[in-house]
């Protein structure tokens, strides 16, 4: 197979006293995402439709929750790893589509530059990478600002 497709989802509660960090980038606001890790919401998703087409474990079974080592680890670190196993695999990231639910903060004046850190963080041009963002319509966990996730899909492609 030349192409693979993978999809990934991920969820992470918003509370006070932590930075907010979505595709490897500090967005300013008061709340920060709850995790083991940096808890970044669309990095943990990319990383997962990664290994999802690379048919490996997901990244709760690579990195859990319950080794101290990833205790505020930047997810950056943890999808750079991701990528060194796909390419030990013989495939390269051909393009990432995404989606980030969030009623707040409004990520839309963020997306360019989330964009770039996602690319930068897997070596790959930054047209390789789409980021959009949607509001939950005040419904939810997330409309009522309790939560943010993400969504991905990734396409590799043998070299």
């Amino acid at each position: 197979m030349n192409l693979k497709i993978g999809i990934g989802y991920d969820i992470h509660k918003l509370v006070e006293g932590r930075k907010l960090i979505i595709g490897g980038l500090e967005i300013p606001h008061t709340k920060g995402l709850l995790g083991h890790s940096d808890a970044d919401v669309l990095l943990h998703a990319i990383s997962d439709a990664l290994l999802g087409a690379a048919g490996e474990k997901d990244i709760g079974e690579l990195f859990p929750d319950t080794d101290k080592k990833y205790k505020d680890i930047s997810s950056a670190i943890l999808m750079k790893e991701v990528d060194g196993l796909i390419k030990k695999n013989g495939y390269e990231v051909s393009n990432i589509d995404t989606v980030v639910v969030a009623q707040s903060p409004k990520l839309n004046s963020f997306k360019d530059e989330i964009k770039k850190s996602i690319a930068e963080i897997l070596q790959i041009d930054k047209e390789r990478v789409n980021v959009k963002a949607k509001t939950q319509e005040m419904l939810g966990l997330i409309g009522n600002q309790e939560a943010i996730s993400a969504y991905a899909v990734a396409l590799l492609e043998k070299k």
